[in-house]
């Protein structure tokens, strides 16, 4: 008997890119996976602004990549979804739910009404009276901005089943519980994922799985290929090119090349760890927050040579690059090992999407 199946869909700024499990025993299975780049403007800083370019792309996508179904769970971060932590009075989940609105409008920069609102519980807490307290993720997202995005996947012929936090799609592909060790519910096993796109950076720090504390940065690889293509006054294209050849530093302030555009990737590549760098320091400062025991690298942006390396300095944590494959099997998805391998930094978000339906 078959198995069911799920679409990852993720639309960033630079490109489409959709993943397709199968489930039946065992590990999940990998059948198909396909990007397609999207014209410039199309998609701003994570957020649709053009559907009917983006819904192009999308069908090229399907048409290429022959994924069997049109239902998709469609992954979203950019500026208008607001994660916060919270502590609020402890009632049961069915009950916060229908609630949460009144229980959480004091603490989000965008009224009520005009937000869709999620939670994650992270753990009971004892309030500063004794109370019992239920500390949680609170997820608001633009209503606007989510109806934009699902607008670009019907023009496409597609129907959105789901919509999904991006960070807590690259926590399914990626965390490892096995892998950091801890019993859940110890104080071990809590890491770092960052999934490093074009202009949007999705950093979430969990404990064996559980999700402990999400931010959705507004910078990403694109920002040093724009200093570069800036600095050298050559096509975005070509500026690419140099960024991957030149490379950073992993040690700061230690340039390894005199090429012109040594400098500029020095400080805008520079920049960008120490945003990192503060993310996870903000973390650490919460009541609550357990040390970090890693650091795990995806996404395109994380293809930067030295990144892995200047990160690890900066932070004083291992580094790994993330491999979304090795908890799946690969089925026959038309792509060579080579291109698989190649890919693998990008496929997180698209198969933590489809594992979503698993969970």
């Amino acid at each position: 008997m078959a198995g069911r199946t799920a679409v990852g869909l993720d639309i960033g700024t630079s490109g489409v890119r959709a993943a397709e499990l199968a489930f039946g025993k065992g590990p999940a299975t990998l059948q198909r996976f396909g990007q397609v780049a999207l014209p410039q403007g199309a998609v701003r800083d994570g957020e649709v602004v053009d559907p009917q370019l983006v819904a192009d792309a999308i069908k090229h996508l399907w048409a290429t990549a022959k994924f069997s179904s049109k239902n998709v769970i469609l992954g979203v971060a950019n500026q208008k979804v607001i994660v916060r932590q919270v502590d609020l009075p402890w009632m049961p989940a069915d009950e916060l739910r229908k609630s949460l609105g009144l229980q959480v409008q004091d603490f989000l920069p965008i009224p009520i009404e005009q937000a869709i609102l999620d939670f994650h519980p992270i753990a009971e807490v004892t309030g500063e009276g004794g109370q019992r307290m239920l500390r949680v993720l609170v997820v608001a997202a633009a209503r606007d901005m989510i109806l934009t995005a699902l607008e670009a996947v019907k023009r496409a012929g597609l129907r959105a089943t789901q919509v999904d936090l991006t960070p807590f799609a690259v926590l399914r592909a990626l965390g490892r519980v096995d892998e950091i060790g801890g019993a859940p519910g110890s104080q071990s096993g809590t890491e770092a994922l960052i999934d490093i796109g074009a202009k949007v950076t999705n950093i979430v720090i969990h404990q064996n799985g559980n999700p402990r504390f999400v931010r959705i940065l507004l910078m990403g690889g694109d920002n040093i290929t724009d200093a570069v293509s800036e600095r050298l006054g050559v096509p975005f294209d070509q500026a690419i090119a140099v960024k991957q050849q030149v490379g950073m530093s992993p040690v700061r302030g230690d340039a390894m090349s005199d090429h012109p555009a040594a400098r500029v990737i020095e400080a805008s590549a520079g920049s960008f760890v120490e945003e990192v760098r503060g993310s996870l320091d903000y973390y650490l400062a919460q009541p609550g927050s357990v040390p970090l025991t890693r650091i795990v690298l995806s996404g395109g942006g994380a293809r930067l040579t030295g990144l892995g390396q200047r990160l690890a300095a900066a932070t004083r944590l291992p580094v790994e690059p993330g491999v979304a494959t090795a908890a799946l099997k690969i089925g026959k998805t038309g792509l060579t090992e080579e291109q698989l391998s190649y890919v693998e930094p990008q496929i997180a978000v698209p198969v933590g999407l489809a594992l979503g339906v698993a969970s």
